[in-house]
């Protein structure tokens, strides 16, 4: 779940200013082959905290979430976010906050939410000073509450913890967009009770529309909020595919680092596998270029990820 800073930025000023990415293929082979069918959206879908990008949800191929792209764009820089971030502390939450740090008369962070690295929470509540701080366990959150004393914290955020601080993260009243980075089905119940709350979803969590999205979609739908996605693959495909016309598609290429196993040949990584499984296991869940956690880490190893980004753009509408 890798995320270039230009990805969520995308999101984050979307409303307000969005540059395209290029870092997506869009393959016109010669060789015969059908064309892939795209869902044409051509009713606007909004009655949330934006306008709306066109129903359900990251939606592409008509002249109405065109000129939605194009409207925002040309709005310049003059805007104003207030953001709550799951899983401040992975990459994906680390880079947003980069891009906060980047343009702060733009953003204001009003939650955080993260698994138990308390020292880094801690830095990030003394420099943004969130309302609310959640972290996994009881443990974590008292530690953080000792950290943010010691360091004489004047601002001191609720400090929550477990799949309810989670969601009290999520559900900050003040917040207008939160930036759903958590791992896994984790990420399902939290983004439900937001959208609800009519707050916009900066998605780059697969699991949330792999495993939620006929109750997720719907809910967009209904609420009328601007789900779009902010991981690195899904976000150029949704930049890429804007005006595109109906049938200009042939195929997306999706790219891959290769994972923690690409420069190992199918005998060796066999012998290894024979001869020491604990070294495999490790190598597994050792990316060697980003920190994701183990679960998404072994994915990319064995190129699973890619299955599930094939799958989230058939649950979120951009491609059939």
């Amino acid at each position: 779940m890798k995320l270039p800073s230009i990805a969520v930025g995308f999101f984050l000023a979307s409303h307000q200013a969005s540059g395209f990415s290029t870092n997506l293929l869009l393959s016109s082979s010669s060789t015969k082959q059908s064309t892939s069918s795209l869902n044409v959206f051509s009713v606007s879908g909004s009655a949330g905290t934006g306008e709306g990008w066109i129903d359900p949800s990251a939606p592409v191929n008509s002249a109405a979430s065109l000129k939605k792209t194009l409207d925002e764009a040309l709005k310049g820089s003059t805007f104003k976010k207030r953001i709550s971030i799951l899983g401040s502390t992975g990459s994906i939450g680390t880079q947003t906050l980069d891009i906060v740090d980047a343009c702060p008369d733009n953003f204001v962070v009003d939650a955080l939410s993260a698994g138990n690295n308390a020292k880094l929470m801690a830095d990030q509540v003394m420099k943004y000073s969130p309302k609310v701080a959640s972290l996994s366990t009881p443990e974590a959150a008292a530690e953080l509450r000792t950290l943010l004393k010691e360091r004489g914290c004047t601002d001191m955020p609720e400090i929550v913890h477990g799949a309810e601080g989670i969601v009290e993260a999520a559900t900050v009243g003040s917040a207008d967009t939160v930036v759903t980075g958590i791992v896994g089905a984790a990420g399902l119940l939290p983004t439900i009770e937001a959208i609800k709350l009519g707050k916009d979803i900066a998605l780059a969590n697969k699991e949330t529309l792999i495993s939620g999205g006929p109750v997720i979609n719907p809910l967009v739908e209904k609420h009328g909020i601007n789900m779009l996605p902010a991981d690195s693959e899904h976000s150029a495909i949704f930049q890429c595919l804007q005006g595109v016309p109906p049938g200009g598609l042939r195929r997306v290429i999706l790219t891959a680092s290769g994972g923690a196993f690409r420069d190992f040949s199918k005998d060796e990584l066999f012998e290894m596998c024979e001869n020491d499984p604990r070294a495999v296991q490790k190598k597994a869940t050792t990316h060697p270029n980003w920190d994701m956690g183990a679960k998404i880490t072994l994915d990319s190893a064995t190129m699973m990820n890619k299955g599930l980004e094939v799958r989230n753009k058939r649950m979120d509408g951009m491609i059939e």
